[in-house]
This record gives structure tokens, C-alpha cells and sequence, in this order.
């Protein structure tokens, strides 16, 4: 089983928060920012798989306890500190969440040392639509949104917002008109993601990319894991990043 114990632990401050990051493996620069309640076994052995395909990976800890399993426990943990959290918006919607601002800082400096055509940013469930974020104001060349289920899908108006304030949905629709695609993943019943897949159609158009899976289950990657999803962002990854390097 893989071990946090190999992976080489530091931080990263930014707008006046910091949060440890954990990194790994060499080439284009990948940010795995995981889902509730951490960084899980299951987050952490997707995130060597994209190791092991050439990529460095960081992953930052936003909450949660490191390493622990996806219990209900930990859930609770977690989602009760995210509630008492500046950095999250859980409910707020046409709102960036706060957090968005330090991962663009943690993009930032990942691709001003590695370079190339940008980097890789995957977002799961709660933090699905932070790559999307990150897109708007980051050197975010390849985005992924794995169950985007922010703001929480509490009535019509939440179950459609994309967790973006006008002006960074304005600047991630450039970007996407310009030629930057964008890869969702999702099971077609998943209630978390609300109608998010719709509104990404309408505002992005062909530049977004859904792949979609039969059945109500959630986390397309790592709990309930489809190996066609995993390959597809893998893919993703090396034709935006690799591929596209001079």
C-alpha cells in the first residue's frame, strides 16, 4: 500500500494562509487536491499513479488528517472544521472560494519552477470545481473536475452554480474559447453534482469534455473508482502537458 512516508512533506503560505503540501515524482507538475474528508489511501494512490506516468505531483492538505482513512468519522471531522472555515464557501453561490486564491499561488510557483505549457489540476467532489477556479486567474493548463459538488446541491439554483464569482466564470470562458479544454468526470445519478455537467455544456461549449458513468455512486477516481476515468485524465495530462511542450 502506498505511504505518505515517500512522499516529501513541506508548506505553502499564500494570502495569509499555509497548509502543508506533499510532492513526488518528476516532469510536468500536477496539483491532486483531494476530497472530503483528506488525503485518504484511495486519494493517495491515484495520485501515484499519476507519479508513475511522468508527472510530479503535489498534493496540498486542505483539511482532514493525512493518511486516514475515508471513514464516517473522519467525514464528520472534517466537514465540521470546513464549516468554521473562512477559506471554503460551502453554500455561497456566483462565489469563488476563498481557497481558490492560494491554490493559484501554489500553481503559480509550481510552474514558474518546472515550466512548460502550464500545469495539471484535479479537483475531487467538494474541491471538483477549485481546478476550475484556478483556471481563471493560474497557469492551469490542464483542468479536472472529478463530482464537482460545490456549492452544496441544496435547491435548483445550487444544484446548476459552478462556484464562480462573474468575473472568474468570465475569465475561465476566455480561456476555454481560446482553446483550453476541460475534462469532467461523473456518475449520471450522482445527486452531489447536481446539473453542474449542464451548465458546463452551456457555458463552455465543445472544449468541455464530460465522461460519464451509469449509476448514483460518487467518487469516479478513487472510492468508487472507474479505471476508464482514471485512464482518461492520465491521458489528459499527457496530451495538455507533455504533448503540447515544444
Amino acid at each position: 500500500m502506498s505511504s505518505l512516508d515517500t512522499w516529501v512533506l513541506s508548506d505553502h503560505t499564500a494570502d495569509g494562509a499555509t497548509h502543508p503540501t506533499y510532492r513526488k515524482g518528476s516532469g510536468p507538475g500536477v496539483i491532486v487536491i483531494h476530497e472530503i474528508p483528506g488525503i485518504t489511501p484511495a486519494v493517495l494512490g491515484f495520485a501515484e499513479e499519476v507519479v508513475a506516468r511522468g508527472f510530479t505531483v503535489v498534493m496540498p492538505s486542505l483539511f482532514g488528517r493525512p493518511g486516514e482513512p475515508g471513514t464516517v468519522l473522519e467525514t464528520v471531522r472534517s466537514i465540521a472544521g470546513i464549516c468554521v472555515s473562512r477559506e471554503f464557501s460551502m453554500f455561497a453561490m456566483g462565489r469563488t472560494t476563498p481557497v481558490a486564491g492560494w491554490l493559484r499561488s501554489l500553481a503559480r510557483e509550481l510552474h514558474e519552477e518546472l515550466g512548460g505549457p502550464g500545469v495539471g489540476a484535479v479537483g475531487m467532489c467538494m474541491t471538483g470545481g477549485f481546478a476550475l477556479a484556478m483556471l481563471a486567474d493560474a497557469p492551469v493548463a490542464a483542468p479536472v473536475l472529478a463530482q464537482p459538488a460545490s456549492p452544496a446541491p441544496v435547491g435548483k439554483a445550487r444544484r446548476a452554480d459552478l462556484g464562480l464569482s462573474p468575473a472568474d466564470l468570465e475569465s475561465v470562458k476566455a480561456k476555454v474559447a481560446a482553446g483550453c479544454q476541460v475534462l469532467g468526470l461523473r456518475y449520471e445519478g450522482d445527486p452531489a453534482v447536481g446539473t453542474r455537467f449542464e451548465t458546463l455544456r452551456r457555458e463552455l461549449g465543445a472544449n468541455f469534455i464530460a465522461v460519464e458513468f451509469p449509476g448514483r455512486k460518487h467518487s469516479t477516481l478513487t472510492e468508487h473508482r472507474q479505471q476508464e476515468g482514471v485512464d482518461r485524465v492520465l491521458s489528459f495530462f499527457e496530451e495538455k502537458l507533455k504533448d503540447a511542450t515544444p
